[in-house]
């Protein structure tokens, strides 16, 4: 894949989606009286939403190179926030950054490198700092920690080069899978079977939210398929639970602060990731 994509029909269909529900969500967090509690994060989540959705986009939408300029933005500030979170030093910092700028690279100029002796590849190379600075405390807890990164990761994010269209229609997915996610769980997660817990702060409800969402996203965008649906939807669940499972360990409410409503950008992608692990697997 190089140079600049045909724009397919998920970005045509994509485009007047995101315009529609940008304006009805403007429309809606400004008729949101004074009462309700969550006025101004909602609000705020709006504001954001509406300057990262074109750039999220405008970049997809200039084919392989611009997937790959997102993939290693998003890479290299992810990688910053999971660095603080696991409490990794600057060697450990410089490899998992450096592999979230090459592996976007390689999954666009040369796709066929990136396989299973990559990864096994990258496993090695996460205990390459802590074996060169001679850790012998905690070293490998700080080897497993990078590993998971870089597979958490930049791993993951070369997704958004390797999917070519179908990853617009994930990323759209996810996101409005996050927002269908909370208007189950406060719809219908008060009382009743889907009150159940499935975290702290998570319910069987928002699991519905998050299942009619996906499926309405792909299905308008013309490319539900089951696989891709239960691929976009098991990464929703599992991902905000991956980054609880980090932060609750970490001691933090959110993987940073310079993100309006949202927190840091792992706040914001952490579903995203495995969903694109999981397209494509099952697009494999």
């Amino acid at each position: 894949m190089s140079g600049f994509l045909v724009v397919g029909d998920a970005m045509g269909r994509a485009l007047p989606l995101v315009a529609g529900a940008l304006g009805a969500g403007g429309v809606a967090v400004a008729a949101l009286p004074a009462r309700v509690r969550m006025r101004a994060e909602l609000r705020r989540r709006w504001r954001t939403w509406a300057l990262t959705a074109p750039v999220f986009l405008g970049s997809l939408y200039l084919g392989a190179g611009g997937a790959f300029a997102l993939a290693a933005v998003l890479g290299v500030i992810a990688v910053s926030e999971y660095v603080r979170m696991a409490g990794l030093g600057r060697f450990d910092q410089t490899v998992l950054t450096a592999s979230a700028l090459v592996l976007p690279a390689l999954a666009w100029l040369a796709p066929h490198v990136l396989d299973l002796r990559a990864a096994a590849l990258l496993l090695l190379i996460a205990a390459v700092p802590p074996l060169l600075s001679g850790d012998h405390t905690t070293g490998f807890t700080r080897a497993a920690r990078s590993a998971f990164g870089l597979l958490w990761i930049p791993l993951s994010l070369t997704g958004l080069v390797t999917l070519g269209d179908t990853a617009v229609a994930v990323g759209l997915a996810v996101a409005l899978g996050d927002v269908g996610a909370w208007c189950g769980g406060t719809a219908l997660g008060r009382r009743g079977p889907l009150a159940r817990p499935l975290s702290p702060n998570k319910t069987w409800a928002g699991v519905v939210g998050a299942a009619v969402a996906t499926g309405l996203v792909l299905f308008a965008v013309g490319t539900f398929t089951p696989q891709l649906w239960a691929a976009v939807l098991l990464g929703c669940v599992l991902g905000d639970l991956l980054e609880s499972m980090v932060k609750r360990e970490a001691g933090v409410k959110d993987a940073g602060s310079w993100l309006p409503g949202f927190g840091g950008l792992l706040d914001r992608i952490d579903s995203l990731l495995p969903a694109l692990v999981l397209a494509m697997v099952v697009g494999a």
